[in-house]
């Protein structure tokens, strides 16, 4: 069976390739010069909305016809389908045998979180709904979504998210809601109201299925960013007041134990380019990696819990030994030393990614002590101080290594 991905990939080539020349430049000419029109709106207003807990917001790109819709398909869609898809396989991780019934996908536009869903829970009849403001994006979205099967999954409505009791969009219940590359567009009372209404609505699609004791899960994912991170730690803390548990990146429900302003977390998904998605990048390479930080939060239930410790930096191989610096249950940053002694841990640990959990399995060995205190707040990109450093070990940033 052909993977979501490959679809969706097929589907974007496809459109993009069916505009004249001419009109797919101008429209990715004019969708770039939007993105640096908001750049510059947001660094502008950057000093005054410093203050606030997330940080300046950029208003979302406005799509003004099907040509925009195409040429911002084209260059966000692949890298948000993978960005929201490795989230999505993390909470599928934590949630062994759970598979979603109803989706709910805020903020959504042209559907790439439909998409990363038939791609993690593959072959499952579910009913979504994908709510947006920009009737070009929902109306390509539908497009490709019939163009690839899925058309009659998924229900695509236009309202605008994070508006007052009387403008916001009537929200159904559904067991998985998603909200991605979103929060950043909107001011900090419009983002609290979105994640207050995802969490109520996996809330009320478990309550409503009574004696079955569903498991409802919210995923929130945003740019890899200092930025991007502080809204995904801010929703965490709601979340968390509303009652879920947070499953995924974190290995625990305490206060983030990252310094704010020092560091901050985020992950890396590989995006493979076609041919089309190059010349649409301006770029050379056959792939791009987007950096992405997320949160994925369930409903409380005994089938399912967060992974034992999480790698939050690139792994370090040196001459027998593999350094991974880990967020741990107890709600600390440390560093473990895995050396060649320690056989079949030290193999695993060779082929760990960054973002993956740790231990991958039971661990026949006591965990080494750490090499520098959690308080040196060591995460993706701040070098650790020279007393801690690794003295074999020449600085290095996690993003360097690519």
């Amino acid at each position: 069976m052909t993977s979501a991905s490959t679809t969706l990939r097929a589907a974007l080539d496809q459109l993009l390739d069916g505009l004249p020349p001419r009109q797919a430049a101008g429209a990715v000419e004019r969708l770039m010069a939007g993105y640096r029109e908001r750049q510059e709106r947001a660094e502008r207003s950057e000093g005054a909305e410093r203050a606030e807990r997330g940080g300046p917001f950029a208003p979302a790109p406005v799509l003004r016809d099907r040509a925009d819709a195409v040429a911002y398909a084209a260059y966000r869609m692949p890298a948000t389908f993978e960005a929201v898809t490795a989230a999505l396989r993390e909470l599928a991780a934590r949630l062994p045998g759970w598979a979603p019934t109803a989706h709910l996908d805020m903020g959504g536009g042209t559907g790439a979180a439909p998409w990363a869903a038939a791609e993690v829970w593959p072959g499952r009849d579910r009913r979504t709904v994908v709510v947006d403001r920009a009737g070009p994006a929902l109306d390509l979205g539908r497009e490709l979504a019939t163009a690839g099967g899925l058309g009659g999954q998924v229900e695509w409505r236009q309202g605008r998210l994070g508006a007052t009791a009387e403008g916001a969009p009537e929200l159904p219940g559904a067991d998985l809601v998603t909200v991605s590359y979103v929060l950043g567009e909107l001011p900090e009372p419009a983002r609290d109201a979105v994640v207050d209404a995802a969490a109520a609505a996996v809330t009320r699609a478990t309550r409503d299925a009574g004696e079955r004791a569903a498991t409802g899960a919210v995923v929130l994912v945003e740019p890899g960013t200092p930025e991007g991170y502080r809204r995904i730690r801010d929703a965490r803390d709601r979340l968390l007041g509303a009652g879920l548990r947070v499953l995924a990146p974190c290995p625990h429900g305490a206060e983030c134990p990252i310094e704010v302003g020092a560091d901050w977390c985020h992950f890396a998904a590989r995006v493979s380019r076609s041919a089309l998605h190059r010349r649409v990048k301006g770029g050379v390479l056959p792939y791009e990696d987007e950096k992405f930080a997320y949160v994925a939060a369930a409903t409380p239930g005994p089938d399912a819990g967060p992974a034992p410790g999480r790698i939050v930096r690139r792994p370090l191989l040196r001459k027998g030994q593999v350094l991974l610096d880990l967020c741990t249950p107890e709600g600390g940053l440390r560093r473990t030393t895995v050396s060649k002694r320690r056989g079949q841990e030290y193999r695993a640990a060779r082929d760990s990614e960054w973002g993956a959990p740790w231990p991958p399995h039971p661990s026949p060995s006591p965990p080494s002590p750490p090499d520098y205190p959690s308080a040196a707040h060591p995460g993706q990109d701040v070098q650790r101080t020279d007393a801690a450093r690794d003295p074999a070990a020449p600085a290095e940033r996690a993003d360097d290594a690519e």
